[in-house]
């Protein structure tokens, strides 16, 4: 083999070809690397610990740690253990409970120290917070005030972790904060401690190793606040204020407990560890046509990836309607770039799946008063439509009032108030992905009840409409066509209402039908059509399923799984374009 640095003298240069595939580990696992891999970055954040007991110190952050361009093995098995977060004081014991250590390969961070509690005898190590990654918040009561326990503890280089701040007592009475990755706790005051900040991670651009605030007793002054990277706040009495867990998967400290009924008394568990691994491209230096070849047939030479400009249609599943004369459920999300709109860019390399979601329809709901179930979002690369929002129900609100969703579902019916229908495009996309649901009410005299039809992806959905004593039900909002696949295909109709008088319709693109007597209509599958209201004590009907539908040029080769997904090729004057259309979760190769 040549020179691998193209033969210049100096510091050879190996390539990897990890696809800069990220790995965030939140449980214990066995990491198995790319073919092409053979540099890594990682970080380990251990468990962060639980807050003291009592006018309690934060616990501290899980330790922090990170390698960078670490030599590995292609294709091999990489363990990774996560530890857990340690449990808040409570009495007798009063300590927080040290997090548990996370590891990989060679490193391993240490979990964070207890925070300190209010012990008895009252000695400053008694009070005191432990030692740890980053060290536990001291506590305070009676005369004496604890310390803050050592951060990077066993020492590493570079640091994995701060100390904890000092608690303050007895008037003040308040835990010191948790120790952090990037500072220490604070020292409390009149006040407790803040948590310790932790440091924002360069693969993921997400915070780790917040340490917990201190919690405090009586006034005046505030619980300590949690530092940046999950730690949380202290608990205060008065004010019934309880410590907060540390999150999960960040390593930060948990809230030392305030003082006064047991629920405002312990102190908060903290959040368990993470590790994350980025598996490299890399070949730098200058390489001669020789060590080139070679890195190319073990695989390790990085390759661009390719970027693809397609167009899409993604309709989210539709939501059920409620059951007993009560709100149409909402369409799905409807979102597309055919015609003419900006088409979505799928970047990978060769050989690369895509994943797809289809979003399944809301289930059918029982009578019982309850709101009908709301739809699941479709998901394509960086389009997510989002489900619709199940039927109100027949009651008072809030049960009443449809859901929000990709379209809103109808609102229901309690006596004479009109209850109205949910919000669609929601969350909020442009262009609009769904629209609201129509109004529901009982008549004047209260007997005759009737639900809002559905909202659709073309049109609100129906208000219901008085008949004599009766009511009828509000007809679902229409759907929208759309010829991505050659032919024009109406979705996301939203479903009627139901009626004592008549059911509303459903809307055109798969909703289904309210009932004034017996069962409802479900939702078209693969349509994100909303299910119609049941009548009386018959249930409200389901949603229909999601559909997405991929369409590319000619010269484009798309493969679609499972088996049940269809790949087509147009005829003219279509220009032999690709439409992949996904009927079920799966898997999109283009190439």
């Amino acid at each position: 083999m040549g020179s691998p640095n193209g033969g210049i003298v100096g510091v050879v240069n190996p390539t990897s070809f990890g696809k800069c595939t990220v790995t965030s580990a939140t449980g214990s696992t066995t990491l198995t690397t790319q073919p092409g891999t053979r540099l890594i970055d990682y970080a380990v954040v251990a468990g962060g610990a639980g807050g003291g007991y009592c006018r309690g110190g934060g616990g501290g952050a899980g330790g922090y740690r990170i390698s960078c361009s670490l030599s590995v093995c292609g294709a091999a098995p990489y363990p990774i253990t996560v530890g857990a977060g340690g449990a808040g004081g409570t009495s007798p014991s009063r300590l927080g409970t040290s997090g548990s250590p996370s590891t990989f390969s060679t490193t391993t961070s240490t979990g964070g120290g207890g925070g300190g509690g209010n012990n008895s005898p009252d000695t400053v190590p008694n009070k005191s917070g432990a030692a740890g990654g980053s060290g536990g918040g001291g506590g305070t009561g009676g005369a004496l005030a604890g310390l803050g326990g050592t951060g990077n503890s066993p020492p590493v280089s570079p640091s994995q972790g701060n100390s904890g701040g000092t608690g303050c007592g007895p008037n003040n009475s308040a835990g010191g904060g948790g120790g952090g990755a990037a500072a220490t706790g604070s020292n409390a005051t009149a006040s407790g401690g803040a948590g310790g900040a932790g440091i924002t991670n360069s693969i993921t651009g997400s915070t780790y190793a917040g340490g917990g605030g201190g919690g405090k007793s009586g006034a005046p002054g505030s619980a300590g606040a949690g530092g940046a990277g999950g730690g949380g706040a202290g608990g205060k009495y008065p004010g019934c204020i309880a410590a907060t867990v540390g999150t999960a998967n960040t390593g930060g400290g948990g809230g030392g407990g305030g003082c006064g009924p047991a629920t405002y008394i312990n102190g908060a568990a903290g959040g368990s560890g993470i590790v994350i691994v980025k598996e490299l491209n890399k070949a730098s230096g200058v390489w001669n046509l020789k060590s080139q070849f070679s890195a190319q047939k073990s695989g390790t030479w990085v390759q661009t990836q390719d970027s693809f400009d397609l167009d899409y249609l993604v309709v989210a599943g539709g939501a059920g309607g409620a059951a007993g004369y009560s709100g149409g459920g909402g369409a799905g999300g409807y979102r597309t770039s055919f015609p003419g709109g900006t088409k979505i860019t799928l970047t990978g390399y060769p050989g690369a799946s895509f994943p797809v979601t289809i979003g399944a329809g809301g289930a059918s709901q029982p009578a019982g008063g309850t709101i009908g179930n709301s739809g699941s979002n479709s998901i394509v690369g960086s389009i997510t439509s989002a489900g619709g929002g199940g039927g109100g129900a027949t009651g008072a609100a809030p049960i009443s009032i449809g859901a929000s969703g990709g379209s809103g579902g109808g609102g229901g019916s309690c006596g004479a108030t009109s209850q109205v229908g949910g919000a669609g495009n929601t969350p909020p996309v442009s262009p609009p992905q769904g629209n609201i649901g129509g109004t529901g009410g009982g008549d004047t005299g209260g007997s005759g009840r009737a639900g809002g039809g559905g909202g659709g992806a073309g049109a609100v959905g129906n208000n219901s409409v008085p008949s004599g004593a009766q009511k009828n039900g509000g007809a679902g909002g229409s759907g929208s066509a759309n010829s991505i696949s050659g032919s024009p295909v109406t979705y996301a109709g939203g479903g009627g209402g139901g009626g004592t008088c008549v059911g509303g319709a459903g809307g055109s693109g798969g909703g289904g039908a309210g009932a004034n007597v017996g069962a409802s209509v479900a939702g078209t599958a693969n349509t994100g059509g909303g299910g119609g209201s049941g009548a009386g004590p018959n249930n409200g009907a389901a949603g229909g399923s999601g559909i997405v539908i991929i369409r590319g040029p000619s010269a484009r080769t798309f493969t679609a799984a499972p088996g049940t997904n269809t790949v087509t090729t147009l005829p003219a004057p279509a220009g032999s374009c690709k439409v992949a259309t996904f009927t079920v979760s799966g898997t999109l190769t283009v190439s």
